[in-house]
């Protein structure tokens, strides 16, 4: 067994390893979400680097949430180049600027996606919400960050900062697969479980305001 097939094996055991583990956590998560939606608070959602694929998930997408605001900083994607990003996102004080353009407050939630967990602007920006008075939900590889050290100044990890924790239950390095005769492995998996997993998420939302009596704003495709 190698390539597509090792990789779609070795893939979906850590999937199945996330839904296996991970459903206490979306619960605990959801439930924060849906009493802030039902008291007229909001949902934020973000992430650096490749993570912030994870907030686009949860944005603007068919079947999910339209009470949801996305922070999605030019510099810390990657279309303004990678090397851009991979600086930007270990800038002490970044965060702060993000807090003060974004008006989280008190009584709001937000999800931080961050597969590592060790770099400032994540770690900042989780610190910086919880002073405000805002709950927030970690998505994380919890082996990656146990493996590695803090790149904030304050030396904490994401999952460290958070009101809740979703493992990703990547392992450290992201990528799985190793190939004979290449340095590095290949085949990440954070992606494809954190999508997994923040679907669960705003299925579980969606269903907790149902049960409350609410109508939840959930968005319809365009194409249909």
């Amino acid at each position: 067994m190698a390539g597509a097939e090792e990789y779609l094996g070795k893939a979906l055991a850590i999937a199945q390893q996330a839904a296996d583990t991970q459903l206490g956590a979306i619960r605990v998560a959801a439930g924060l979400v849906a009493d802030a939606l039902a008291g007229g608070k909001t949902f934020w959602v973000f992430g650096t680097g490749h993570s912030h694929t994870l907030a686009e998930e949860l944005y603007g997408r068919a079947g999910g949430l339209a009470d949801v605001r996305a922070i999605l900083e030019p510099g810390l994607m990657l279309h303004e180049g990678l090397q851009k990003s991979s600086l930007l996102e270990r800038l002490p004080g970044l965060a702060d600027v993000l807090l003060e353009i974004n008006p989280l407050a008190a009584g709001d939630v937000v999800l931080i996606a961050s597969n590592s967990g060790r770099n400032a602007v994540p770690v900042e920006f989780a610190l910086g919400a919880r002073e405000r008075g805002v709950q927030v939900i970690a998505l994380t590889s919890l082996a990656h960050s146990n493996a590695t050290t803090s790149r904030a100044p304050g030396g904490q990890r994401l999952f460290e900062t958070a009101d809740v924790v979703i493992d990703n239950c990547g392992i450290p390095g992201d990528a799985l697969i190793e190939v004979p005769g290449t340095p590095e492995r290949t085949g990440a998996t954070s992606t494809l479980v954190g999508a997994l997993l923040l679907q669960a998420l705003t299925a579980e939302i969606v269903t907790r305001l149902s049960e409350r009596g609410l109508t939840p704003n959930v968005l319809r495709s365009l194409n249909v």
